[in-house]
């Protein structure tokens, strides 16, 4: 079943310097591990082709169900230097949500997941 990132997780970012952070945190612990295995480093670089232009580094939160993603080279510079609209990368998190995913037929989402 294809549905977009937005279904099982919620997501947060921001900026330090020139690379934009973003933590993707499951609503569901059963969630994290298909999160785990489907948001590599090489999916969410391709995701952001063309405003991601350095690497991508993934760290596990499997504590609290997160994976959060450093996005080197994405900001222009940076807040005081860019001349991007989101110099402080707010809205790679909403972005990183409209990625679409593959998840087993088997998996219950529910009626109060968006």
């Amino acid at each position: 079943m294809r549905i977009p990132l937005a279904r099982l997780a919620h997501a947060r970012s921001g900026d330090k310097g020139d690379a934009a952070n973003c933590g993707v945190i499951a609503f569901k612990e059963e969630w994290y591990p298909i999160l785990r295995d489907i948001l590599t480093v090489e999916r969410v670089k391709q995701h952001f082709h063309g405003v991601c232009l350095g690497a991508v580094e993934r760290y596990e939160l499997p504590n609290i169900w997160a994976l959060n993603f450093v996005l080197h080279n994405t900001l222009g510079g940076g807040g005081t230097v860019s001349l991007k609209l989101d110099a402080q990368g707010k809205t790679i998190a909403s972005a990183i949500l409209l990625m679409e995913i593959d998840v087993p037929d088997s998996i219950v989402l529910g009626d109060s997941i968006p």
